[in-house]
């Protein structure tokens, strides 16, 4: 016996039809009357369902128009080779990866002097509230909210490299212009987690409430100390990471029979 509560009921299944591709991305979902007489419950216990659909970003209201399954074209992030200086870029990483996916990247900027919080503190290995120069940028992907990325570099690393400090992007990417300067990261350490967005975090990605967020932690290291903390946050309906590590050949080999 199904203990969950009716509307639950209509949302789970609803979501395996979404899933199944029996309602698929830019399709309207039956009115809530043939609905209501498909899971045998009122028209209030299936808006609640729907509702909890649009919460999770599956689908959305229009007045007048009923619900619309939401188009999501999942963007793929190899996050081994991003920022990697032997493979071929045009411009940064992020307007390489997002090109070569076949897709428009556009973003915008905002340079400033801020306070180290104690999380980015402790991975640069500077006091709490020391200084730093934070780089945030608010990234799209064919006009959709793909991410945010801040950036905070210490103190003394801008003092060697101040274009760090200068509004606007840098074209080649940070990574490359700090090997320009003699300043080379040479390894990386990535944290991943997921929780839900903060309402700044849903305001600029453009989540409901019900779609948690990808939090990627980079530092970066020259070979004697951090040189920088990135903290990327995707939306987490529309992103999809992955690493390379070891030999992949196998991979691409032919299907065995």
């Amino acid at each position: 016996m199904n203990k969950q509560p009716k509307y639950r009921q209509v949302a789970d299944a609803l979501r395996r039809d979404i899933d199944n591709a029996v309602y698929k991305p830019g399709s309207r979902l039956p009115s809530e009357n043939d609905l209501s007489e498909r899971f045998n419950a009122s028209r209030n216990t299936v808006r609640s369902g729907l509702a909890l659909l649009v919460s999770e970003g599956l689908i959305s209201s229009s007045q007048g128009l009923g619900y619309e399954v939401r188009k999501h074209e999942v963007f793929e992030l190899n996050a081994s080779r991003f920022e990697n200086l032997t493979f071929p870029q045009n411009g940064d990483a992020y307007n390489t990866d997002v090109t070569a996916a076949g897709r428009r990247p556009t973003q915008t900027f905002r340079v400033e002097v801020a306070p180290a919080a104690e999380y980015v503190a402790e991975r640069l290995k500077v006091g709490r509230d020391s200084k730093t120069v934070l780089r945030f940028c608010h990234r799209f992907v064919d006009d959709v909210p793909w991410s945010t990325q801040a950036t905070y570099y210490p103190d003394w690393l801008v003092k060697e490299a101040p274009r760090l400090a200068e509004p606007g992007d840098i074209e080649e990417g940070t990574t490359r212009y700090l090997a320009a300067v003699g300043v080379e990261q040479i390894g990386y350490f990535d944290e991943i987690a997921a929780r839900m967005p903060t309402p700044e975090e849903a305001r600029l990605l453009d989540v409901s409430a019900g779609v948690p967020v990808m939090l990627w932690t980079r530092t970066g290291y020259s070979g004697t100390k951090p040189i920088r903390c990135t903290i990327t946050t995707f939306r987490g309906d529309l992103n999809r990471m992955n690493y390379e590590i070891g030999t992949l050949s196998a991979r691409e080999g032919d299907m065995q029979p």
